[in-house]
């Protein structure tokens, strides 16, 4: 209660600065969830770390400078950041029309936004956690680590030995680099999202191109890689043969199911981030909205509201982990189900994971 009388006036006075200073939580949530073209620094918003702009205009030229100089409104040879329109928080330029006036267009775009950079960095931070265990490895041979090489140990052999060997049995071997690679991935992903300050607060796998592509990665192992007898139920199941033929009943299902599963892992990672990410906004927004009904509304929301959100971002780590642990086990489920070779296959993999 004592810190929310605290910083209840300041909280009063950025409520009732009139109708241009309205707190409007919907473009607050979405601000803060959508990629950017700069990395904010925490408590200053007008403030932010530039980041590379790389775009390629309509003569073909190609452009490279600083996202500092778009910010706030600035354009910069010829470009800038649409405030408006289908275009709006993009960059965009102008050229001549058919009609000979000039006509607004979206250039290619392949500069590094807050969201490349977050994938930079934590595709970075799981090459330092591999070679640091490597390191430990090569120096101590199969002497127990410690710290974080300990933690790292404890989690590979809990998902190696935990989901991926029990369910790919001598296959596991294959597969297992990218499964763990996916996991480590995952999980640093959701764990920087949750920090304020840079290099954490990027929403990554709270965007649905982030998980789509990793869903697209287990889409291409499992069925590039997928048995001759996978193929075959598919498009030739052993059910009775009214429904296959003429109409192709199961094999429209079968197809069909090829793709629902990625689509199930990139909307179940996308929509539990997004969503945690989201309550913890919502509950700090709070404060600004009981703002307006005094300074004791103003103090219990502030106490209620950090209360709660420090429990959410708890509870988001835990989430972390087992988002990261569903993606790894339904990836592994899937490939699996495409290796399968026959019952006379399926009884030599079961002899041999029992060994």
């Amino acid at each position: 209660m004592f810190v929310g009388l605290a910083v209840s006036p300041f909280v009063t006075a950025t409520a009732s600065e009139g109708e241009e200073g309205k707190v409007d939580p919907k473009e607050i949530i979405f601000e803060h969830l959508s990629d950017r073209y700069g990395w904010e620094v925490p408590f200053c918003h007008s403030q932010s770390i530039p980041l590379p702009i790389i775009v390629r205009d309509y003569t073909g030229s190609w452009h490279l400078f600083s996202s500092e100089r778009l910010m706030h409104g600035a354009e910069y040879d010829g470009f800038r950041i649409a405030t408006e329109g289908p275009n709006a928080k993009h960059i965009v330029s102008m050229r001549p029309a058919a009609d000979g006036s000039m006509e607004e267009y979206a250039p290619l775009d392949l500069s590094v936004t807050k969201n490349v950079a977050g994938l930079f960095i934590s595709a970075l931070v799981v090459v330092l956690l591999c070679l640091k265990a490597r390191r430990w490895y090569s120096k101590n041979g199969f002497k127990a680590p410690r710290k974080l090489t300990g933690i790292v140990e404890v989690i590979v052999e809990f998902i190696y030995f935990g989901v991926i060997r029990s369910i790919l049995g001598p296959k596991a071997r294959r597969f297992a680099p990218y499964l763990l690679t996916v996991f480590f991935f995952i999980l640093i992903m959701n764990l920087l999202g949750l920090i304020v300050i840079f290099p954490g607060g990027a929403n990554l796998t709270g965007n649905v191109a982030v998980t789509l592509v990793l869903a697209l990665f287990t889409f291409g192992f499992t069925n590039l890689l997928g048995t001759k007898h996978y193929w075959k139920d598919i498009f030739w199941p052993d059910v009775p043969i009214w429904l296959k033929c003429p109409i192709p009943i199961m094999q429209t299902i079968e197809v069909f199911g090829i793709f629902t599963k990625p689509a199930a892992l990139t909307v179940r990672l996308f929509a539990n981030m997004m969503g945690g990410h989201m309550i913890v906004i919502t509950l700090t927004l709070l404060i600004f909205i009981f703002a307006a009904f005094g300074a004791v509304f103003t103090g219990v929301s502030v106490v209620v509201s950090v209360a709660f959100s420090l429990f959410m971002l708890l509870l988001d780590v835990l989430v972390s982990f087992i988002q990261a642990y569903v993606f790894t086990m339904l990836s592994t489920i899937f490939i699996a189900l495409a290796q399968e070779g026959g019952h006379e296959e399926h009884e030599e993999a079961v002899a041999e994971t029992a060994k």
